[in-house]
């Protein structure tokens, strides 16, 4: 499972022991994707960007709740989840070329 987000947020999280994307206040979800759909997050969400970072989580290792539910284009669905992302369950960190 993966999340985009700017490194500066992600350096925000480690120094606050963990993740709150915006969405978590104004939607109750972090908005995650699978190997097969971040890309097109990437280029539909965050066209042109340099400053963004991959973060790769172990649902397993998440202490809140991850529940798939539609969203995007056609019958996709993709992974919420229902609170901050907890630092040991982000597995690897991508700096990602523009």
């Amino acid at each position: 499972m993966f999340h985009l987000c700017t490194i500066d947020a992600w350096n925000h999280a480690q120094l606050a022991g963990s993740y709150q994307a915006d969405s978590l206040h104004t939607e109750g979800f972090i908005h995650c994707s699978t190997n097969e759909q971040w890309p097109h997050v990437r280029r539909a969400r965050f066209a042109g960007r340099d400053d963004l970072v991959l973060l790769a989580i172990d649902p397993e290792l998440l202490r809140w709740p991850v529940v798939w539910e539609p969203g995007g284009e056609g019958n996709q669905v993709f992974p919420h989840v229902y609170g901050p992302l907890n630092l040991d369950a982000v597995i690897s960190v991508q700096i990602l070329p523009t």
